[in-house]
This record gives structure tokens, C-alpha cells and sequence, in this order.
């Protein structure tokens, strides 16, 4: 039997050993069919070694870094959004780890005897998208043990099966390289195992008192010792449960008396409902939208990149806090700080110019659940701000700081302060309005706009308004301020003014129940003071410039701020007045680097460069780190691996290719290549879908819901 053949024998013998354990979601009637999402299944006939070779898995909340090591041990990491410690920094010297250590939980080590793995090789580990979970399979035949991973979408816990023909011992270790220094594992506990970090009341307020850890139970498991857990007894099936919890708790007593009431609700439901529910949540997230390229072996691989980024960020994308860049909740052994599962560079701070391109794409995807992190943190961020800023500055105001922890703060503040990458820096709070505006226009969510988008957009433009000064021609002067990291303490930069007039013209067009007269007149005087982006004339091409006055500011990162007009503010593209002077730009730039947090494939989606887009996005979503297994662990560039804002970049470079809107516009094939077929479903503003297939370059089964859009479809493959 050649390799190819067995591969696919022992992958049914997988999905048959797990069939009695729950019936499978059929999301084949109808919506996307299993063959599409089914054959980006990863799946790996070889064990480990190490976390570098790790799966990632999560419920938008609690993550798992899942492999096997040679010898057949299942383990994992946990991790968990809100799992921020305190007590590291101060054994960091370096400044970047200001702000809290995302931390791990812990490991866990799920070791069976007989070691199905002594006498065979046969082996696979397989995600299955469809339904969240991780199978695998050790040994073969009567002496094969099967394994089901998964963390429930819809509750706090992670469940481990195990499935065999003959009786097996289990035994489970918690590996905590924490205890006895901050971490606490707790003794005389009675069949299972529990633990928790606790930051001290001395650590800084916002962290104080966090306390994070789990509870690991098992069917028939009795304790070996206060971290050891092992089988009563040789069984057939084995359920292994870890409840983890974050809580804000004087002492470890408590948060345990909090998880102990938590353990008991969740126990109280039936396993097999849950898992049904658990994998339905699944069926309806792939439901909710889809892009599959048919075509060349490059085609399949941006596919896989753009399906596997959209899952990661699933499984992280509903916590307590935003996604992190710099690794989200799966980072893994760093060789060389000792193998520090805990470390990343970048540290703890949310750094907004990365965090932002994980949530662009989340609006074509439908993904609005995970959009909502973002914005409750800044929303929390902004009344602290405020004073801050009445405080420094003795005006109303706020912005968003460029780096900042999850409670926000204006570190860099004075009117003598030093000029560096962050330090006026303004432009967040306008990018993170534009977001908002888009998730209102996309969702219709009318309390969301004024509870949220409207005091962050206020507050954002009341600073710009009231800090800085006007010119001779009674025109707002930006001046000092940074054009984004780029350019330090230059004269009106291009992101700023292209981020206010994008985000008042807007804001004016809201309707009248939304937005009192008065608030109404102060951003039209406003709108009227702005200056125009700063523009020249280069060898006979009218270009966008990244500030205005002479070009002599010296540059400091790799950044085109000049085409911030094209996205994010969208100023300028496809249909737009300008589009010629947008191309000369784009042409022009200087900055032309690939991969992490470069923007350029969205910017030459949106300006209709087919192939430049293709370029950049295919880049992007084959970008694996070569020291991971895992295909859509990206490289880290200028970050940490695995680079998320590299994923989300290409996610959005993609959507940008195939669709663009603009209002009530839907750009169809804007800016798609020759030779990519597509199976596609995306979301556009007004709860509205838009579902086809591209063929030969034409598009066909067009579906559009409601079917009242249909009407603002524009099929660019038409106009050209």
C-alpha cells in the first residue's frame, strides 16, 4: 500500500472510531458545502517534538498549543485573553514588557500506558475545521487510542477524549514552570488538580489582584500527587475536563471558591449537547462567509492562509481583550530566552497601528462578535484619557496613544516633550472611528453607534479641534505632529487630515435622530477648517505627499503615510474624483517591503492593481515561519511570531481583490487576477451578503441578500 493510500485509510479509521461520540454537523444542504472547507483540513502524520510543532485551538477565549511528543504524550499549553500577570516585569529590564505579561496557564500532559506509540508508527493529528476540534490517532488497530480535543465555544472548558478497543491507563500531569516562584498548585485537593497565579496588591493597580489559573477533572482519575492525576483503573473511553478562570480576587481562596461555583454550573450540563452545540456555533462562524481560490498550487496556499488566519483569529477573538500581534494567545518556547512560553517581544502593550489589521477584515467576514474586544477596550480607555488630557493640556479632548497597556494612558505628555516614533502620534482615534463608522454601516447597530462609536469619534475630533492652532488662512495647523512613526514633529501629515475629513463627512451624514444640531454645526466649522492633503507635482504626475513643505524630514521606519488617503480613509479609489493622482502615488512610493504590517495589498486592491495585489497578498499568506509546523504561524517580520497582523493584512488585501463598497456601492472583481477561479460569500454594509463564483474571470451565481441590493451590484469586470 503506497503512503498516499494509508494516509486516507487511517484518516477514516480516525473519523469512524469518533462517530458514536457525537453526530456531526451536515452543513453540506445548503451555504458552504464540506468539500470546500474539509479539504483545508491540516493534517500530520508525524509527532512533534515540541510546542514548535504545535496545533493552535481556542474558543475565542481559552487557547491550546496541541502536539504529541515522540513518545505519544498529548500535550498542550493554555492560554487565555486575560491572563495578565504582573509580577514578571519587574524581573524584565526591557521597556517593552511594560504594560503586563500575557501569560500562559500552564501545560498539561495527557500520557497512556500501553504507550500505543511503542510497537507502531502510524500516527495523525488532524484540525477539522468544521467542527473545532483536534483528532488523533496513535497505534493502529486493536492497540490504536484515539484522542478528541476541544475547547467549548460556548463555556469555560476544555475537554479531552480518549477512545480505545482495549483498556488503557491514563495519567495527567500539570507542568507549571511558574510554580513555587509566582504560581500557586494547590495540595489536599480530592480527584483533581488546581491552580492560580495571583498578582500581589503591591504589582500596578490595573493588574493587582488578578488571578488566573484551572481545575483539572477526569471521569475514574484519582490524585498521584498534588499535580499528578493517573486512571483508577484500566478503561476504555476517558473524559479529562479543565475549567480555567480569570478573576479579580484578594487570594487564591477566593478565586477558587468562584471557579468551584463556575465547575458545578458547567457540570450540571449533558456532555453530549454540549459538544452538539459546541460544533454548531463552529458550522454557523464558516456559514457566515467564505472565499476558496481554485487555480494554481499558489491559489491553494493563499486559500489555506486566508481560511486558517480567520480560524486563529476565532479562536482568540472573543475574550475579555483584543488579539495581540505579537503572537495572540500562541506564542510558544522561545529557544533563546530558555524556552519561555511566557515571552514575546513587543511586550504587553497594545501597539494600535498592528492591532488594527486583525479587524479590518473582520467586516467582509461577518465576524462582527470579534470586532467587539476592540472597541469595549478603547471605549474603557477613553474617560481616563480624557482627564489626561484636561490635565496636561487644559482642553477637552482625547486620543488614543499609538502603545499603550489595555487601560490606556498618555505617557509621553508636555509641551516640551521629546519627539520618537509614538510621541505625537495622534492618528488612532481617527482610524478606530472610520472602523466604527464601517461595523455601524455593516451591522445597523443603533446602540452601538451611541454608546460607543459617538464618544470615542467626539472625543477624537474635540482634541484635534482644541490642541491645535489655526493658520493665517484660519485653517486648522497640524503642527507639531507625527506623520504616523514615519515622520517626527512635521507640519500637517497626510494620515491626520485624510483621517478627518473621511471620518467628520461621515459623521455629517448620520442621520438626524443620531446627532443633535449643535454637535452637527461643530464638526461642519470643523470640516471647513481643514486643510487639503498635502500634494506636489513629480515629473509631470500629480502625487499625494506624506506632509506638507519642503520633503526634508528625515524617515524612521518603513511606512507610505502619504497613502493612508487610500486606506485606511479611503479618500481616493476605484469610482472616486482623483483616481490618477492615487495610482502616481502608489506607483511612487518608497517603501515597498512585503509581509507583517505593510498595507500595500489592500492599498493596490483599492486602487485596482490586480497583479501588485496578488503579489503582496500571496506573500502574505504563505508566509509561514520556517521554525513552525503549523501553516498559518507567520513569520514575524518586524514582530513576533506568529505575526497576526501579516495574516490579517492578507485576509483583507484578498477581500479588497474581489469586493469593494463605497456607500450603498458594491464593487465586484475590482482588482481580480487572471487565472483564479473562485467559490465566494462576504458580507458588505446594510446586513447585506454577496455570494458567487468567479469563472474564467466572469462572474456567475450571483446571490445577493436581501435581493433588494442587488441594484448597487457593479460588476467591474464589465467596465473594463
Amino acid at each position: 500500500m503506497n503512503k498516499t493510500r494509508l494516509q486516507l485509510v487511517i484518516l477514516l479509521i480516525v473519523i469512524i472510531a469518533f462517530d458514536g461520540l457525537a453526530k456531526p454537523i451536515n452543513s453540506s444542504r445548503g451555504g458552504l458545502p464540506d468539500t470546500l472547507l474539509n479539504a483545508y483540513n491540516v493534517s500530520w502524520d508525524t509527532p512533534g517534538p515540541g510546542s514548535a510543532q504545535s496545533m493552535p485551538l481556542g474558543n475565542g477565549d481559552i487557547g491550546l498549543n496541541v502536539w504529541v511528543e515522540e513518545n505519544g504524550d498529548l500535550v498542550f499549553y493554555i492560554s487565555k485573553t486575560d491572563a495578565w500577570g504582573g509580577e514578571l516585569d519587574a524581573q524584565k529590564d526591557d521597556w517593552m514588557k511594560q504594560g503586563g505579561v500575557l501569560m500562559k496557564l500552564g501545560a498539561i500532559r495527557v500520557s497512556i500506558s500501553p504507550g500505543p506509540l511503542v510497537n507502531s508508527s502510524v500516527f495523525k493529528q488532524i484540525l477539522k475545521l468544521k467542527t473545532g476540534e483536534i483528532l488523533i490517532q496513535e497505534g493502529q488497530g486493536s492497540s490504536a487510542v484515539h484522542f478528541r480535543v476541544w475547547v467549548d465555544a460556548n463555556h469555560p472548558v476544555i475537554r479531552v477524549e480518549t477512545k480505545s478497543e482495549h483498556p488503557v491507563t491514563a495519567n495527567i500531569k500539570l507542568e507549571n514552570w511558574r510554580a513555587g516562584l509566582t504560581d500557586t498548585i494547590l495540595t489536599g485537593q480530592q480527584n483533581r488538580i488546581a491552580w492560580y497565579h495571583h498578582n500581589s496588591a503591591t504589582t500596578d493597580p490595573h493588574l493587582a489582584n488578578l488571578t488566573f489559573g484551572a481545575i483539572i477533572k477526569g471521569n475514574g482519575l484519582v490524585n498521584k500527587d498534588h499535580a499528578t492525576m493517573q486512571s483508577a483503573k484500566a478503561v476504555t473511553a476517558h473524559l479529562i475536563s479543565i475549567y480555567p478562570l480569570t478573576a479579580v480576587t484578594d487570594n487564591g481562596k477566593q478565586w477558587l471558591n468562584k471557579l468551584d461555583q463556575q465547575v458545578n454550573k458547567i457540570n450540571q450540563l449533558n456532555l453530549e449537547q454540549t459538544r452538539l452545540a459546541h460544533q454548531q456555533w463552529w458550522h454557523q462562524f464558516w456559514q457566515r462567509s467564505w472565499l476558496f481560490i481554485h487555480g494554481d498550487e499558489l491559489a491553494n496556499k493563499v486559500t489555506q492562509g486566508y481560511i486558517l488566519q480567520r480560524f486563529i483569529t476565532a479562536c482568540a477573538g472573543r475574550g475579555t481583550y483584543p488579539v495581540k500581534f505579537n503572537g495572540s494567545i500562541f506564542v510558544v518556547d522561545n529557544p533563546v530566552k530558555n524556552g519561555d512560553a511566557d515571552f514575546r517581544a513587543w511586550g504587553g502593550q497594545y501597539w494600535f497601528q498592528n492591532t488594527r489589521a486583525m479587524y479590518w477584515p473582520r467586516l467582509m467576514a461577518g465576524d462582527f462578535d470579534m470586532m467587539l474586544p476592540l472597541f469595549s477596550m478603547y471605549a474603557h480607555i477613553l474617560p481616563a484619557n480624557e482627564a489626561q488630557v484636561r490635565q496636561y493640556y487644559h482642553h477637552g479632548g482625547a486620543y488614543f496613544a499609538e502603545t499603550a497597556p489595555f487601560w490606556g494612558g498618555l505617557n509621553f505628555m508636555g509641551p516640551d516633550v521629546k519627539a520618537n516614533y509614538t510621541n505625537h502620534y495622534f492618528t488612532p482615534i481617527l482610524e478606530l472611528s472610520m472602523m466604527m463608522l464601517d461595523y455601524y454601516e455593516y451591522t445597523g447597530d443603533s446602540a452601538f453607534a451611541k454608546k460607543t462609536l459617538l464618544p470615542v469619534a467626539t472625543a477624537g475630533l474635540q482634541f484635534f479641534d482644541q490642541h491645535f492652532s489655526r493658520d493665517g488662512m484660519g485653517k486648522l495647523l497640524l503642527d507639531p505632529d507625527n506623520a504616523i512613526e514615519m515622520f517626527w514633529k512635521v507640519h500637517n501629515p497626510a494620515p491626520d487630515i485624510a483621517g478627518l475629513h473621511a471620518v467628520l463627512s461621515r459623521l455629517m451624514n448620520l442621520h438626524a435622530g443620531m446627532v443633535d444640531e449643535k454637535t452637527r454645526s461643530q464638526w461642519q466649522k470643523l470640516y471647513n477648517d481643514l486643510p487639503p492633503l498635502p500634494t506636489a507635482d513629480e515629473n509631470g504626475k500629480s502625487v499625494l505627499l506624506p506632509y506638507s513643505g519642503p520633503q526634508t524630514a528625515k524617515s524612521f521606519n518603513s511606512e507610505n503615510p502619504e497613502l493612508y488617503a487610500i486606506y485606511p480613509f479611503r479618500l481616493y479609489g476605484l469610482g472616486k474624483p482623483g483616481l490618477d493622482m492615487a495610482v502616481n502615488t502608489f506607483n511612487a512610493r518608497k517603501q515597498r517591503a512585503k509581509g507583517c504590517w505593510v498595507q500595500d495589498p489592500i492599498q493596490a486592491a483599492m486602487i485596482g492593481d490586480a497583479e501588485v495585489a496578488k503579489d503582496y497578498v500571496s506573500f502574505a499568506l504563505t508566509r509561514k515561519d520556517p521554525n513552525f509546523k503549523f501553516d498559518a504561524f507567520w513569520d514575524k517580520g518586524n514582530d513576533y511570531s506568529p505575526d497576526e497582523d501579516n495574516g490579517g493584512n492578507g485576509e483583507n488585501g484578498l477581500q479588497q481583490m474581489l469586493m469593494q463598497v463605497d456607500g450603498k456601492k458594491i464593487m465586484l472583481l475590482p482588482a481580480w487576477p487572471t487565472g483564479w477561479d473562485a467559490d465566494f460569500k462576504l458580507n458588505a454594509p446594510y446586513n447585506t451578503t454577496v455570494e458567487g463564483k468567479i469563472e474564467k474571470g466572469k462572474l456567475t451565481n450571483l446571490k445577493v441578500t436581501p435581493a433588494s441590493r442587488l441594484t448597487d451590484i457593479i460588476d467591474m469586470t464589465k467596465n473594463n
